[in-house]
């Protein structure tokens, strides 16, 4: 426990760190301005590719650790009602998936990848746990979130309208319009023709994958399927994240957006961005900060700082 507090803990000032890297000349060039256009942009099908070469290239499982921060970090996950319904958004190896089936026993999880390596996996990670039921609470699908709305059988146009609905009644209504809570918006109807929505949407290390353009339309997909007053829970690479500064000037194909050398995109977020994506696209602002971590690498002895932002945002009711 003390290890696990030690590591998520806020280990220096991101506002420091911001005033030495900008004022280091040798990493200058991550911050003029970025006008031009990329000479070819990646289609989706190319983004695809590299992921599942990716995925092909750490197969053995060891490159991604089960990721038990998460219910640290979002108890939510713990207090929600029995059945309660996540999606998680770029499910990679399963390293989101699994702490959480462990943590709650009756939770149900939609996991996408628009890997179908990362797909396969994930299932294998998944089936030889120790969590029980899993074949009836983890179900996975192919899909990339940034390119098209999600499948019908997810959230259908009747229960998206629905939503709509409730949220209206609720703001034009004085008398309902008293807080409630997010336990409620799961006795939500379900529909026949679908699962009747989710009651918490997760990105992590997800958006940051996506191109930028993608990005505002991703997000309001997933606003579209979250049934009033669910969450989504996010984190991802933050401003001056030890792997940005560690991007050639070659690497960059747009402001605070790279591409790596196998294809794969990382884009590092300041919390002004987050905040616009989110709140632009309906979400309300719950938690919004930058997560700094100082870390040792146990081969070099080299102290590493890592930045991450973490953020929780809610449908409105």
């Amino acid at each position: 426990m003390g290890r696990e507090a030690e590591y998520f803990s806020k280990d220096f000032d991101w506002e420091k760190l911001k005033q030495e890297v900008e004022s280091n000349p040798s990493l200058s060039y991550h911050f003029q301005p970025f006008d031009s256009i990329p000479p070819s942009l990646s289609s989706p099908s190319q983004d695809s590719q590299a992921w599942n070469q990716f995925h092909i290239r750490h197969s053995t499982g060891r490159f991604f650790k089960e990721r038990r921060y998460l219910l640290k970090e979002f108890p939510e996950l713990l207090s929600c009602d029995e059945y309660s319904k996540v999606l998680e958004v770029g499910c990679g190896n399963g390293s989101t998936a699994l702490p959480i089936l462990r943590g709650r026993d009756n939770i149900i999880i939609y996991a996408c990848d628009c890997s179908n390596e990362a797909l396969e996996r994930a299932n294998k990670m998944i089936e030889v746990s120790n969590v029980g039921s899993v074949a009836h609470r983890f179900h996975l699908f192919h899909y990339d979130f940034s390119t098209s709305g999600f499948p019908k059988w997810l959230a259908c146009d009747s229960c998206k309208g629905n939503f709509l609905q409730k949220q209206h009644d609720q703001f034009s209504d004085a008398e309902e319009n008293k807080e409630i809570s997010l336990n409620n918006s799961s006795s939500l109807r379900e529909s026949n023709c679908c699962t009747g929505g989710v009651d918490f949407v997760t990105l992590i290390f997800t958006l940051s994958a996506a191109p930028l353009h993608r990005m505002p339309a991703a997000i309001r997909e997933c606003f579209s399927v979250l049934k009033p007053g669910g969450l989504l829970l996010f984190r991802d690479y933050g401003l001056y994240d030890m792997t940005m500064l560690r991007f050639e000037p070659n690497k960059r194909v747009g402001f605070k957006e790279y591409m790596r050398s196998d294809g794969t995109r990382s884009y590092f977020f300041c919390t002004d961005t987050v905040r616009d994506l989110f709140t632009g696209s309906g979400f309300n602002e719950l938690e919004l900060e930058y997560c700094c971590v100082k870390s040792t690498n146990r081969r070099t002895g080299k102290s590493m700082r890592r930045v991450w932002v973490h953020g929780k945002f809610q449908k409105p009711f």
